[in-house]
């Protein structure tokens, strides 16, 4: 199947781009939320390392200090957008703090916007300086909360500009060798538009922190593009190319972060577990492939994605639920036993528009992911974290998607997330040592 299979969720994701900007409703309440549900767990609380280290892998396990880290984290797309205009970034502020303190320690979010409203980079090489500044903001302000950083680098979709506007960019200057989007990967030219960017970004000088973005370890790990496929090209030798050049491009630049694809998962066309694991046989000939992409030398973890109810649509939930425990275990298996790197799930969600959707079903499925990971992390292996999609704050209704909530207005995900945060605390010791756990996951006994 060559269309996209969440255009819903591209499409309102465009909107989020239209220029238009948003009151500032139920902030107070956001907040209040916060505060009585943890009053004890103010900013103040949460220990500030003025030296913080970098997250490091070793083999299939991600390291913090020398101690094992798991990934409990989300998905808040729209970070930098809402970090342009002074009377937004509160909502940034808050969806930071909320994510601390349900124990969350990752946030995944675009570090690009490419052409149109608000765009970081107006045209090749030209970059806003006041949207570089809400970048710089989003990640002094996610230092300040305890929360580190996966940026993602450029958008396979359209939303936020992506691999068309490149495209588009290289053939109004008559430069481009094809207008097909997947030129992005094999045309010389926009080839140098990219490596330009990320460049760019990653020798940024942070106006507020006064830290390189390559050198401040507040952002987790970069990821190189979000859910690349190159249809034109099934046999998947096109995007390999694309991918080993840049990821050795960006290690040239940057050794001390972790880098990963941004990878939906699918197996390719020459992989067996392309009839017995992928969902149906469109996902084979996308021109990606899990196994051969993460294998780059330069991808320190393989990245999955989990929208079973986007990929089936004659499945009932139970169907759904049980091939999602299959997909999980069999990346974590290929990481355990043949990648021999770490797998993080860094986007998985139900959409709330299914015919037979019931708000139960999210925490069924979450909870489905949640307890395999939780079990590979016990067993030290290669499952190393999961992001939901997507988090949000109140007021933000434009922003949300099918798949978005505000966490404190679904108690069940809520008390899970929270939950899930303290598990993995007890694996790695942190009750023990850190009073910021010590404290949520003392509530939950």
């Amino acid at each position: 199947m060559k269309k996209d299979l969440r255009s819903h969720w591209s499409l309102r994701k465009v909107m989020a781009g239209n220029g238009m900007l948003y009151p500032i409703l139920g902030f107070a309440s956001c907040v209040a939320f916060i505060y009585m549900s943890f009053g004890d767990l103010k900013l103040s609380s949460f220990p500030r390392e003025q030296g913080l280290s970098f997250v490091e892998r070793n083999g299939t396990r991600f390291f913090l200090d020398g101690k094992p880290l798991y990934v409990n984290g989300w998905n808040s797309y729209w970070l930098m957008a809402h970090s342009v205009e002074e009377n937004t970034r509160p909502k940034v502020s808050a969806m930071l703090r909320a994510g601390a303190n349900m124990g969350l320690t990752v946030c995944r979010t675009w570090a690009f916007n490419d052409g149109g409203y608000h765009a970081l980079q107006v045209s090749p090489g030209q970059f806003d300086e006041r949207v570089f500044k809400a970048l710089d903001f989003v990640i002094a302000e996610a230092r300040r909360h305890g929360i580190r950083l996966l940026l993602s680098l450029v958008n396979n979709l359209q939303p936020y500009g992506g691999k068309t506007q490149y495209v588009n960019w290289a053939w109004q200057e008559g430069l481009g060798l094809s207008s097909s989007n997947d030129s992005f990967f094999y045309d010389p030219s926009i080839r140098k538009y990219f490596k330009n960017y990320v460049l760019t970004v990653l020798t940024r000088k942070n106006t507020i922190t006064g830290i390189e973005y390559r050198n401040d370890p507040t952002i987790f790990a970069w990821e190189l593009i979000n859910e690349p496929r190159c249809i034109t090209d099934p046999s998947g030798d096109t995007l390999q190319d694309w991918l080993e050049e840049m990821t050795a491009f960006v290690k040239s630049i940057d050794k001390n972060h972790l880098l990963t694809i941004g990878l939906e998962g699918f197996y390719g066309p020459k992989s067996p577990k392309k009839s017995t694991v992928n969902p149906e046989e469109w996902a084979s000939v996308l021109g990606s492939d899990f196994m051969r992409n993460s294998n780059i030398t330069h991808v320190d973890f393989a990245s999955v994605h989990i929208y079973a109810d986007q990929w089936f649509h004659h499945l009932g939930f139970e169907e759904k639920r049980t091939y999602v425990s299959k997909w999980v275990r069999s990346h974590i298996e290929d990481c355990d036993k043949e990648l021999k790197k770490p797998v993080m799930f860094t986007e998985y969600g139900l959409s709330d528009q299914n015919k037979d959707y019931q708000p139960s079903q999210r925490e069924l499925l979450y909870r489905t992911i949640l307890d395999i990971i939780y079990k590979s992390a016990k067993k030290k292996g290669s499952g190393a974290g999961a992001l939901i999609w997507q988090f949000f704050v109140e007021g933000m209704a434009e922003y949300n998607d099918d798949f978005g909530m505000v966490p404190w207005e679904s108690p069940p995900i809520f008390k899970l997330t929270v939950e899930h945060s303290c598990r993995l605390a007890r694996i790695q010791g942190l009750l023990q040592e850190n009073e910021k756990f010590k404290r949520l996951c003392s509530k939950r006994k």
